[in-house]
């Protein structure tokens, strides 16, 4: 694995000495070029959660991934980088606002001067990392961020229009490794009640929003504006794939 072919697929430039400022414009790289997805799950691919096969994937293939995928392998380049990271497990509050089980979703936690909340597998949340000080909002261009305590842990809370609060996700700073979120990297590529089985997903950052395809639907979204267009046909389909997300093939790595 080389590290300078994964600093190219994420199309940084510049120095990438360990500091705030390196790993605030990783994330954000990261986030622009490497699409969130779960079409492994649904072209029969295993994800294996391991480095090398990470890497073949997502840096060689030029694919996406889900959290313990990107999340996973991006700790190996922070890590190749001389930043301290450590894996963290969450539990996700889902649409009907009760928790999620435990390994439910990796993030990370990268310490410096002051301990950092890094994710690049969460789909449409923070883009820059968030210091780990507890309630206190953290502004990104018109969303703000904090992380409330709450029983030893910390809980990822999102500001809507509205001004509302939401919760994102759950987590403790306890470290894990992959062997540990193994269980639930299976059932969300296998159980009926994982979101992950129901429908194809894959979506990216934009400088202004996101773009995504869920099902058949390609959506464009920005803090102003949200546009959809249904796909017609697997081939459009795939056209989408191509022209919004740079894959340009689907499934097992050719032999």
């Amino acid at each position: 694995m080389h590290m300078a072919a994964y600093v190219e697929r994420i199309g940084l430039h510049g120095p990438l000495r360990p500091t705030a400022d390196t790993l605030r414009r990783l994330q954000v790289a990261h986030l622009l070029s490497v699409p969130f997805e779960n079409l492994s799950i649904h072209s029969g691919e295993p994800v294996r959660l391991e480095d090398e096969a990470l890497f073949e994937k997502i840096v060689t293939r030029r694919r996406g991934g889900f959290c313990y995928e990107l999340n996973g392998l991006f700790a190996w380049l922070l890590r190749s980088l001389g930043f301290r990271v450590t894996m963290l497990a969450a539990e996700v509050m889902n649409a009907r606002g009760e928790w999620g089980l435990p390994f439910d979703h990796m993030a990370l936690l990268v310490t410096l001067e002051d301990p950092w909340l890094v994710d690049v597998g969460f789909g449409d949340s923070f883009v820059e990392p968030l210091r780990l000080e507890p309630a206190t909002g953290q502004s990104q261009g018109q969303r703000s961020y904090r992380l409330d305590p709450a029983d030893g842990r910390f809980v990822l809370m999102r500001r809507g229009r509205d001004g509302s609060w939401t919760p994102q996700y759950r987590f403790d700073l306890t470290p894990y490794e992959y062997a540990d979120y193994e269980e639930m990297c299976r059932y969300h590529q296998t159980s009926p009640q994982s979101p992950f089985t129901q429908k194809r997903v894959c979506s990216l950052a934009t400088p202004d929003g996101r773009i995504t395809i869920s099902g058949m639907h390609l959506i464009r979204t920005t803090d102003d504006d949200r546009q959809e267009r249904q796909l017609s046909t697997e081939a459009d389909y795939l056209d989408a794939l191509r022209e919004h997300f740079g894959i340009h093939s689907v499934g097992r790595a050719s032999s």
